[in-house]
Order: C-alpha cells, then sequence, then structure tokens
C-alpha cells in the first residue's frame, strides 16, 4: 500500500461502527406520509413497497418474473479501501438475498471529499466490484458526487419467482429462528476506530462482513421451494438482532423468544463492549425498541449492547417449521446456521424475549 492509501478512512467518518444509519424512530417518522399515499395509486405489480417494511422494493414483470430493487451506503467501517469496498457491496446485495433473489447488476454510488487521492476511491471500487462478480452480477455504472464524507455503495437491482419470494412477514408460532453469521460487527469496528481491537479479532470481523449472503439464501429458497418450510427471512444490518427480528415479528403478528447463550458472537466481542466501544446507534436502537422487548435481568450491560448492536453486512435470519432444521445443513453446503430462537403464539402486540 503506498502512501496516499495509508490514509486512515474510518477517521473521516463521522460515525463509524454504525454506518450511520438512520435510526429506527427516526426513519418511521420521516416515511410515516409517504405511507398515507392512496392505496388506489399503488401499481397492482408493486408487490412489495412502502405498505409493508421490508427488505427491497420488488415488482412484478410477468407470472415468472419479479424485480428486486434496492439499495444502500455508508462512511468507512474499516482503513483499508479494497476491504470497506467489498464490505459496502455485500451488504447492499443482501437485500436481495433476504428476498430470496438473485443478483443482476448494480450501480457504484459514491461521495467523495475532493481533498483524498483518487487511488483510494479505485480500490474501493475494485472490492466492490469484485464482490459483484462474485455474486454473479455486473457493476453496470454509478454516480458520484463530492461531499466531505467519504461514502460508498450499490443501488442494486435483483430479480425472483413472484411465488417465491422471501418476506419479514409469514413466521409461525412453533417455527425455530435461524442465524447465518455471527453478531457483533458494530463493536469490533468501533473499537477499531479507537484503536483497540486485536488484528486477528477485526480480520474475523471483516471476513464475515465480506460474505456474501448467497449461499445462505440459496438454501433457503431451495427449501421454501420443495415444502414451504420457510415462512420469513429477513437480514440483520443497522437496527440490530432485536431491531430487525421485531420488524418480523410485527409483521407477521406473533412474539419472538431468544436464548442468549445460543447466539453465535464474533471473536471477543463481548471484551470490546465492556470495554466501551459501543456505536451510537445502538442506543437509538435500543431507545426505539425497548419498549417491546424483555431482557433477563441476569444479562450484563455488556451482553445487552449485543442485542442492540448495528450490525453491516449481518446474517439471514429465518423462521423456519421445525422439521426443516435436521437438513438446513444439507442443503448448504460451507454456511452455518445456528438455532437462536423460537416464535410464539402472538399477544395483543408483538414482544421480543431474551433469555
Amino acid at each position: 500500500m503506498n502512501t496516499d492509501q495509508q490514509i486512515r478512512l474510518t477517521s473521516l467518518a463521522s460515525c463509524a461502527g454504525c454506518a450511520a444509519k438512520m435510526g429506527p424512530q427516526d426513519l418511521a417518522r420521516v416515511l410515516h406520509p409517504l405511507k398515507q399515499q392512496d392505496s388506489a395509486a399503488i401499481p397492482p405489480n408493486l408487490l412489495i413497497g412502502l405498505n409493508a417494511i421490508d427488505d427491497a422494493a420488488v415488482y412484478r414483470v410477468n407470472e415468472q418474473q419479479a424485480i428486486i430493487s434496492t439499495a444502500d451506503f455508508f462512511p468507512p467501517v474499516v482503513d483499508d479501501p479494497y476491504t470497506f469496498g467489498a464490505i459496502a457491496a455485500a451488504n447492499a446485495l443482501s437485500d436481495v438475498y433476504a428476498m430470496g433473489g438473485q443478483v443482476l447488476m448494480a450501480i457504484n454510488l459514491v461521495a467523495w471529499p475532493d481533498d483524498l487521492p483518487a487511488a483510494l476511491l479505485s480500490e474501493i471500487l475494485r472490492g466492490g466490484t469484485e464482490i459483484v462478480a462474485r455474486a454473479g452480477g455486473a457493476i453496470a455504472g454509478g454516480h458520484t458526487i463530492i461531499d466531505n464524507e467519504p461514502k460508498y455503495g450499490l443501488s442494486v437491482t435483483g430479480i425472483v419467482h413472484p411465488q417465491h419470494i422471501l418476506t419479514k412477514g409469514g413466521a409461525r408460532p412453533g417455527d425455530l429462528l435461524v442465524l447465518s453469521k455471527p453478531l457483533g460487527a458494530g463493536l469490533i469496528t468501533t473499537a477499531h476506530k479507537r484503536d483497540i481491537v486485536a488484528s486477528d479479532d477485526l480480520y474475523a470481523a471483516t471476513q464475515s462482513m465480506m460474505r456474501l449472503n448467497r449461499a445462505a439464501s440459496e438454501a433457503l429458497v431451495k427449501a421454501q421451494k420443495a415444502s414451504g418450510a420457510v415462512h420469513a427471512a429477513t437480514d440483520i444490518t443497522g437496527f440490530g438482532l432485536l431491531g430487525h427480528s421485531w420488524e418480523m415479528a410485527a409483521q407477521s403478528q406473533v412474539n419472538m423468544r431468544f436464548s442468549y447463550s445460543d447466539l453465535p458472537l464474533l471473536p471477543n466481542v463481548l471484551h470490546y463492549a465492556q470495554q466501551g466501544a459501543i456505536p451510537g446507534g445502538a442506543q437509538r436502537n435500543k431507545t426505539h425498541l425497548a419498549p417491546h422487548v424483555s431482557i433477563d435481568e441476569r444479562l450484563s450491560e455488556a451482553e445487552r449492547a449485543l442485542l442492540w448492536d448495528p450490525q453491516t453486512s449481518g446474517g439471514l435470519l429465518a423462521a423456519i417449521d421445525p422439521a426443516l432444521w435436521p437438513e438446513l445443513a444439507t442443503l448448504a453446503p460451507g454456511v452455518t446456521f445456528w438455532r437462536i430462537g423460537e416464535v410464539t403464539a402472538p399477544t395483543t402486540q408483538s414482544t421480543l424475549e431474551v433469555y
């Protein structure tokens, strides 16, 4: 890496480690007026839009094909430009996989300070391009603006069969909850920004964030097509495990219980929580979701922080029929699914319990 590329990217980001994502409460307030539009004005082929909380928009083209559209971008969470580009791309593509789709193409979204070396941006774009290619898609263009803070991501187009879309709604009492990646990316990247992370721990986190959810998604789609055993799915990103789980529970009108001891964690993540390396997004998630969540009082503050931790390019969370669990691993060679909880019967308002 040359001298120009030794610039510390995370020092240029105002919210490294939390992906600078608007909190769920503020986002709900901003989107509220848009959801008041006349339902008659919504095209019938728009299968998923603002009318329901989900990971991407879906528009039916014909009886066999529907287009998935999504976008995501954020400031650097690591210093290496190639790695940042790869992570940002994997994160943006994840919404297509959460819907059960395949990636077709992507458009680069870039905000770049005019006093930073162009070589840095070239490396970021190279990282993104290689991840999109790994997904079977292609970069088809882009848009760049001048900004005080570097940001990168993608607008992504995917495709899915209209009858095999994975959505957040549909979880049923008795379902098992499974997760395809360990938690703690926000805590690790925040520790990195504060210069207290061990290199091995940062490496483990970056490898997890760079890994596509493609194989996990394909396994879930295969099971859904074969037996209808996958009832709901989403990816865990900026609202953390509990935030995205609550969206699934609310859409499905059910409750959920999580076993803390069964949660997969990135190496030494609790150590960094105990050191106070907690991203700002965790507090925003907690403020919004606390009324809907019951957490065992025996869990420490550091353990609780993990539950609210905003993830970057996290895993897929799915609600599945218990009969699918024994064979799920065979459907996704090389992918680990962890059983982390179960769906329970609804009450007057959807709630989450962590024990």
